[in-house]
């Protein structure tokens, strides 16, 4: 599996990748790995408000319907409606075609609370090993 050490992660298995005050946001190799084939994305809406933590849309796959999580705080400037209509870009392409959305950061010290790829790759090990 493919963590690129430019980007951030989160516990919830979204990746972040800092443009300036801005945030582009996915999912890992690793999620859509574990999902299985998605099938379809639901999006949030240019200019919603996303808390860090919070739900922001969803990935659908044979096996489950998974909640998105926001990394950070901020507005949804852009969102991938390529998605829309071709879902499996997420698992063809997680850390470039399958970008979600791009967020204008409103906190960037929510940064600090990310994991850094090595963290990120030691977190889905255990959670493997839990899963044996």
């Amino acid at each position: 599996m493919d963590f690129p050490d430019e980007l951030k992660y989160s516990k919830e298995h979204v990746w972040v990748r800092v443009e300036g005050d801005r945030a582009v946001i996915g999912i890992t190799d690793y999620a859509q790995e574990s999902l299985g084939t998605i099938s379809a994305v639901e999006l949030p809406a240019v200019g919603d408000e996303l808390e860090q933590d919070d739900s922001f849309g969803s990935v659908e796959a044979r096996k489950c319907l998974a909640e998105l999580y926001a990394p950070v705080s901020g507005t949804v400037a852009e969102v991938n409606d390529e998605l829309e209509s071709a879902p499996e870009i997420l698992n063809d392409d997680p850390y470039d075609g399958g970008w979600i959305a791009v967020v204008e950061l409103a906190d960037p010290e929510e940064l600090k609370s990310l994991l850094s790829a090595e963290d990120y790759a030691e977190s889905v090990s255990q959670e493997d090993e839990e899963d044996e």
